[in-house]
């Protein structure tokens, strides 16, 4: 019983791996088949699309129905959608499809899987200790994100078939992550007597504390604002610098970033306490630093540099997600805790749209370039870690305001 999170971590990081080799191959289309930068941002984008429903309906449909019945499914959505993208070669309609669906299977995994992990890893199915759970989800996403980008890279620089072989490989992957998932044993009781109404169980009453609204939703989408800005922007812009192995640099790019993230995460449950934004409040202070790194590498556009940034922001993107998942964990109520989950993950997602928003601000206002851009990054994080602290000393986790039953019915 108490192996059987081993599970859900499978399925979650063949999901991750799939919802992130798409990164580095933004290289791959911008120069092999032509595709602008804008175009190749808001196809990363996509992925979006499909993650944030999924997040915020698979959710809560979980805490009704159960974890089993919302995650088995997933994988076998995302080995889809890699399919879809292993066919679609240039063809951008088939290339947001296959993001969307990947996007979908993310969010399922992210709601749903972090839930199960946590209640897997809680007694009476085990005694791991607090925070496990928070830690074995972010560790296992993760690691997906980072060898599924580190793999399509490297596949797409020196394999065969570099558009579609990377895909395929995954989706064997996702094949074996739902096969391994299927006989994990239900956490979420379910009574079918006392159920409400549909729309109310979408209703998420924890999302309307205090030191959620004020300390955690800040955070948010610095986590993959940070990490994804890195990934997507930097390689692109040292291309014709690295120009013997462009897609390699990108994955390794990608590698640096999240491993630094992945390796982080031990040091980060340790950092955490309940009684202070401790964990946030360090995450925030390396993401200062590494966006001021960032631009420092826009602007020398040399390996080292580039290499640094994926370092420093890698390591505040692992710290900022166990810190966000750690406070919800404690924030959640027995009914919600896969639906505040999916609304963490929500916004920790909106930061897939800071690289198309970069590429469009620096197309058509040639005059706002990538240094000035990651600067400015640099002050907004300041300002978030000078607010979160304020926030956190006001509303400690101890001490939770009632939740605005206005607030959690709109969220």
């Amino acid at each position: 019983m108490r192996r059987n999170w081993y599970g859900v971590c499978a399925a979650m990081f063949a999901i991750a791996w799939g919802g992130n080799e798409f990164t580095p191959l933004l290289v791959f289309y911008k120069h092999e088949y032509e595709m602008s930068g804008p175009t190749v941002d808001v196809l990363l984008f996509a992925y979006v699309l499909g993650m944030i429903p999924a997040l915020l309906i698979g959710g809560p449909l979980s805490d009704r129905y159960g974890r089993r019945p919302l995650m088995r499914p997933a994988a076998f959505i995302a080995a889809a959608g890699s399919l879809v993208l292993a066919v679609a070669t240039d063809g951008v309609l088939l290339l947001a499809i296959g993001r969307i669906l990947g996007g979908i299977a993310i969010g399922l995994a992210m709601a749903v899987g972090t839930s199960w992990l946590k209640e897997l890893s809680s007694p009476p199915n085990s005694y791991a200790g607090v925070g496990s759970g928070a830690k074995r989800a972010a560790m296992s996403l993760t690691a997906g994100f980072g060898i599924g980008a580190g793999t399509a890279g490297v596949l797409a620089e020196w394999g065969p078939w570099p558009h579609a072989f990377s895909y395929v490989l995954n989706a064997a992957i996702c094949l074996i992550g739902a096969a391994w998932v299927w006989n994990v044993p239900e956490t979420k009781s379910t009574t079918p007597g006392a159920r409400s109404g549909l729309l109310s169980d979408l209703k998420i009453p924890s999302a309307g504390h205090a030191r959620y609204l004020l300390v955690v939703v800040p955070l948010a989408p610095w986590v993959f604002g940070a990490a994804i800005g890195c990934q997507a922007i930097l390689p692109s812009l040292i291309a014709p610098e690295v120009d013997a192995a462009p897609m390699a640099f990108a994955a390794l790019v990608s590698v640096v970033t999240l491993s630094c993230g992945f390796a982080i995460q031990t040091v980060a449950r340790r950092i955490d306490r309940p009684d202070s934004a401790r964990a946030s409040q360090v995450a925030l202070t390396l993401l200062i630093l590494g966006m001021g790194a960032a631009a420092a590498a826009s602007a020398l556009l040399t390996i080292w540099a580039v290499l640094l940034a994926a370092v420093v922001l890698g390591a505040g993107y692992g710290i900022a997600l166990v810190a966000g998942l750690s406070e919800v964990q404690r924030i959640a109520g027995p009914g919600d805790l896969a639906g505040l989950t999916a609304v963490y993950y929500a916004l920790t997602y909106l930061g897939f749209a800071v690289p198309a928003t970069l590429a469009y601000l620096h197309e058509y206002i040639p005059a706002v370039t990538y240094p000035w851009m990651f600067g400015f990054g640099a002050v907004a994080a300041a300002a978030t870690l000078l607010f979160v602290t304020r926030s956190a000393r006001r509303h400690p986790s101890g001490a939770l305001a009632t939740p605005d039953p206005a607030m959690s019915a709109r969220l």
